[in-house]
Formats: structure tokens, C-alpha cells, sequence
């Protein structure tokens, strides 16, 4: 939804745009205005699909600090998230039904929207096959004059329908002009002048323009800039085909009472406005009439220069509308990862945020080893994760940037541990004691711990029998992939070189089947605890 909202936004800057512009213009012609109104509502139109093939150019917005706490609604107990359908927090619940309720209004606007201009196409269809062509010989001759001074070449229909209010154009391929049934009446000169301004209609296209105008705002109807754009789109077309009039030699005053006769014999032209060009209208009728009477207003057709200026003007705006994203570092997601080190990923691990208030919030990683805490506002935190096997997880990081969200998290294979204790009797002669059984820490998940498979028990240094010295020698040793001690470190200095000589030999000779992790030889750290101690 945050994204269709994002595309709404955008559409919404073109449309203010080109609403702008065409006021900053209300001195040239009325055809550029309308060039440029069409213009933004087409690139209204096309910003979505930019948005989502352009790249991307994010910008980030300052993070607004806030009481850090690891989700919308924070709560010390853990959070449960099944592995294979994970089970949506109260908030996120709460923001999907908003979002679905949303969508469905939207679409049942655009519903309702695109069903009334659907019906006003229909309508005015029917009445243009039921209309009665024109065989008028005035109306085929002044029909004939009309089109070749504008250089129409296309078949142009002219008929006379049953209505009383509508006179208008409809079509593209096969242009159609719709005459009330009170038309066989009109003099020559009105005769003139309506064929003057629809044939201005059929030379400029504007059917065709105002109806996918109509559509962009059938798709953006809960903006009212769409709304706008389309009503001015028409205006502006009206008087772009008025200056036509002006243009061929008709006199301003005499087609401004030409025109205020029409508006009251056709009543009700407002019935068929999303899919016809009907000529008169109230509404329009005083901004109309004060345009033709001003003299001093630009009425030329725009050049294709000026036409080219301001679709390069309008893409300008556009290219970046489409391609930049505002972003605010959080409250987001914070989502990641789980791997193990062999690049696996690794499902239903818990993991634990702590907030800087020791708030805690716990999920589970899915299938594909991706957790999510649905809202996670900037500041400190700690990811804590325990799994059998593997080293315990506790990282502490900060959250500022927007790439600080999305994390990756790689378990260290778990510490191996043994004890092994070396005891002899006081008496001189008397048999060493084996060593006790190992103690392992038990692992779970996709790791084969390692086996001994020779054992080496270590001798109790003589001169520390002799002098009644005991002691323990904590070791630490890496096991290498092929199962060989790689190394020996002795873990603390308050032991005795003798007793520390001795381990080192005896754990140096050890061997282990290698430790494998989904399949793949890995080293491992393991603790060894060897007590060297004397009896009697």
C-alpha cells in the first residue's frame, strides 16, 4: 500500500505541475495551454511505470529519535512466529486489514468511475446510430468548404439526432458530428460557425485527448487534481477551437451571439461530457465569450518548438518524480538473515532484540532463514541467538542509516568440551588412573560432532609426583578439518610449565573424525580441562 500511495503522490506532483504551468500561461493561446495540460496528465499516466523501470535514487531523510523500542506495541514476553507460516504480529494484522480495506475502495471508485464513462459512451453511440445523416446540400457544401480549408482528408459523418441539447463530436478513425434535432432550422451563418469549431475539434484530436484524459482520471479519481486537470483540459479546448473560429474570418461579436443562442437552445450538454465535445455550456459560456472579445490575447497555434520546450520541460520534472525515493532512516523492519559457515541458511533459530530499556522481542527465522520485527525504531540494540551446536550470538549494533535495517547473521560453530583427569597414587610404581569419559556439549541441527579416535593419556610429570604437587590445566585446541589437532593454547598462567608441558603433549597426539556441517568438513574450537591430582 506504501507504494501505491508513493505512485498516487507522484502522479499528484505532474498533475500540480501541469496545473501550474497552464496558469503561468494565461496569456498565450489557449491551444498551448491545453498542450501542456495534456501533457502532464500523460505523464501522470506513464510516472508509475518509470518508477518501477528506472533505477532507483534514494534519498535519505533524518531519522527522528525516538524512545527505542524493538517493535510497535513492545513487550518483554516472546513474540512466537511459526517457521513455515509465520504468525503476524497485532500491529502488522491491524496494517494488512487497512491496507485490503483501502484497496477495495479504491477499486470500487475507479469502478464506479470508469462504469459512468463507459455508460456515457454507450449512450451517446446509441444515439449516434439512431441518428438521421445530413443530406442537406448547405450542410454537405459548407461541411466540404470548412474541411478543406482546415486539410481534413478523413470521412466525416454529420447527422441529426432526436435530441434537443446535444451538438458535439465524438470519434477518432471515423469522426461523427452530432446535431440537435432543432439544427434544420439554423441560418447559413451558424451553420458556418458550428462546423468552423467541431472540425477545429476533428483537426486537433481533442476527442481522442480528452477521453484518455478521462481514463487517467478514471484511474486517479480519489485525486482531485485529476478531476481538475480534465475539466480545464476540456475549457481549454473549447476556446482553442474558438480561436480556430476567430481565425478563418468569422467576427468575435457576431460568433459570441451565435454562441449565447446555442447554450439556450442546448440545455443539458453536461449528460454526455466524458465521451463527447459538446459546443455549448453554461459553465463555460462568460470565460468564453470575455476570451473572444479581448484583442489583445495570443491566438496563435503553438510551433513545434514551443510544443517541443514544454514536453522537454515536463519530462524533466517527470524523469525525477519517478526515479527519486524519500526515505526516513525508521521506524522499518528490521529484517536479516541466519546463516551458518558454510553459507546455509538456517530456519527456526530464535532471535532476540533487546532495546536499550532491556525490552526484549523474539522471533523465529522462516524456511529460508529471514526473521522480521515488523517495527524498529532508531537507536541501540542487541541481537542475542542460541542454537545447539553453535556459539552463542549476543551482537550489539545501532540502527541510523537505512541499510542498517536489513542484516546478515553468520553462527560460529559451538565450542567442543572435555575433561579428562590424570590420578596416581603417592606410592611410587603405583598404575596411572585412566582419563574420565569425555563430556561433550550436545549438538543439534546439521552438525556431525566430531569422534576421538585415538586417545592419548598424558603422564604425570615425575618431579611434580615427587614434590606432592597437584594440579588443573585448562587448554584451548582447534581440530582441524582432516580431524588432527591444528593448535594448543594453555588458557591460564597460574599452572605449572611441568603440568602444562605434559597436556600439550598428550592433547597434540589426540585424533577426531572431522566435524561436518551440512556435509562439509569445518574446524572447531574445542576446551579441554585435564586435572592432574595424587591419592593417599
Amino acid at each position: 500500500m506504501t507504494f501505491l500511495a508513493s505512485l498516487a503522490v507522484r502522479s499528484a506532483l505532474m498533475l500540480a505541475m501541469g496545473l501550474l504551468l497552464t496558469s503561468s500561461l494565461g496569456r498565450r493561446s489557449a491551444a498551448l495551454r491545453h498542450r501542456v495540460l495534456a501533457t502532464s496528465l500523460l505523464f501522470a499516466a506513464v510516472v508509475a511505470p518509470l518508477s518501477l523501470t528506472l533505477p532507483e535514487w534514494s534519498v535519505t531523510l533524518p531519522a527522528r529519535r525516538v524512545a527505542a523500542h524493538p517493535t510497535t506495541t513492545p513487550s518483554t514476553a516472546p513474540v512466537k512466529v511459526d517457521v513455515a507460516h509465520p504468525s503476524p504480529t497485532p500491529a502488522s494484522a491491524a496494517a494488512a486489514d487497512i491496507t485490503r480495506i483501502a484497496f477495495g475502495i479504491y477499486l470500487a471508485g475507479a469502478a464506479l468511475s470508469g462504469i459512468a464513462l463507459v455508460v456515457g459512451l454507450v449512450r451517446v453511440r446509441r444515439l449516434a446510430v439512431t441518428a438521421r445523416p445530413v443530406k442537406d446540400a448547405r450542410w454537405l457544401g459548407t461541411l466540404d468548404v470548412v474541411a478543406r480549408g482546415y486539410g481534413l482528408t478523413r470521412t466525416i459523418r454529420l447527422s441529426r439526432t432526436d435530441s434537443d441539447d446535444l451538438l458535439a463530436t465524438w470519434g477518432a478513425l471515423r469522426p461523427h458530428v452530432l446535431l440537435p434535432r432543432h439544427a434544420a432550422g439554423w441560418t447559413t451563418d451558424r451553420v458556418h460557425v458550428v462546423l468552423c469549431h467541431e472540425l477545429a475539434h476533428i483537426r486537433r484530436h481533442d476527442w481522442l485527448v480528452q477521453l484518455a484524459a478521462e481514463v487517467v482520471r478514471v484511474a486517479l479519481w480519489f485525486n482531485p487534481l485529476a478531476w481538475m486537470a480534465c475539466s480545464r483540459l476540456r475549457r481549454e479546448s473549447e476556446q482553442a477551437c474558438d480561436d480556430e473560429v476567430l481565425g478563418v474570418g468569422v467576427g468575435a461579436g457576431a460568433y459570441a451571439g451565435h454562441l449565447l443562442d446555442l447554450v439556450r437552445q442546448c440545455r443539458r450538454p453536461a449528460a454526455v461530457w466524458g465521451a463527447a465535445m459538446p459546443m455549448a455550456h453554461s459553465s463555460t459560456l462568460e470565460r468564453r465569450i470575455a476570451a473572444m472579445l479581448n484583442s489583445g490575447l495570443d491566438r496563435r497555434p503553438p510551433s513545434r518548438q514551443a510544443l517541443a520546450i514544454i514536453a522537454v520541460l515536463l519530462l524533466l520534472v517527470a524523469l525525477p518524480v519517478a526515479v527519486v525515493r524519500a526515505r526516513q532512516a525508521g521506524p522499518a523492519p528490521l529484517s536479516g538473515t541466519i546463516y551458518d559457515v558454510t553459507g546455509g541458511v538456517m530456519p527456526g533459530v530464535q532471535v532476540t532484540l533487546v532495546d536499550a530499556n532491556d525490552n526484549r522481542a523474539a522471533v523465529r527465522s522462516i524456511a529460508t532463514g529471514r526473521f522480521e520485527f515488523p517495527s524498529v525504531a532508531p537507536g541501540r540494540y542487541r541481537l542475542e541467538a542460541a542454537v545447539p551446536g553453535f556459539r552463542s550470538l549476543q551482537h550489539d549494533f545501532e540502527l541510523r542509516e537505512p541499510g542498517d535495517w536489513n542484516r546478515a547473521i553468520t553462527l560460529q560453530v559451538g565450542d567442543l568440551k572435555e575433561t579428562v583427569t590424570i590420578r596416581e597414587s603417592r606410592v611410587a610404581g603405583a598404575a596411572p588412573a585412566a582419563p574420565d569419559a569425555a563430556q561433550r556439549v550436545r549438538v543439534g541441527g546439521n552438525i556431525r560432532p566430531p569422534r576421538k579416535t585415538l586417545d592419548v593419556r598424558p603422564t604425570y610429570p615425575a618431579s611434580m609426583r615427587e614434590a606432592g604437587l597437584t594440579g588443573v590445566v585448562p587448554l584451548e585446541a582447534v581440530i582441524g578439518r582432516d580431524g588432527s589437532v591444528a593448535s594448543i593454547r594453555v588458557l591460564t598462567a597460574q599452572v605449572h610449565p611441568d603440568f602444562a608441558v605434559a597436556a600439550v603433549d598428550a592433547v597434540r597426539q589426540w585424533v577426531f573424525t572431522p566435524t561436518l556441517l551440512n556435509g562439509v568438513p569445518v574446524e572447531v574450537v574445542m576446551t579441554v580441562s585435564l586435572t592432574f591430582d595424587l591419592e593417599g
